[in-house]
């Protein structure tokens, strides 16, 4: 189940950097999830992270996109083999 953020957000911005698949970003007038890569935090944490920190309470379960937790950790992988890799540092001559 993808999530969903209301037209009761209230554009704080702490839900945008709490999400690990960058699944949430700023629309028109306000914050939205993107549900290809809304994993619910399924492989990262126990409990979605948006929802944690949300402190108007408007981050509810998608009904459009219900998913089972499965399908989230098939998703989850998914996402992490397509992810770009951090650059390894450059090495330095001493």
């Amino acid at each position: 189940m993808a999530l969903l953020i209301t037209d009761e957000c209230i554009n704080c911005d702490v839900c945008e950097p709490e999400c690990p698949n960058q699944a949430i970003s700023m629309g028109p007038e306000i914050y939205q999830i993107d549900p290809n890569r809304c994993t619910e935090c399924v492989g990262h944490f126990d409990e979605p992270q948006c929802v944690q920190v949300c402190p108007v309470s408007c981050i509810p379960v998608d009904p459009a996109n219900i998913e089972s937790r499965d399908s989230l950790w098939a998703k989850y992988q998914r996402l992490q083999q397509t992810a770009v890799p951090v650059a390894a540092a450059p090495k330095t001559s001493a």
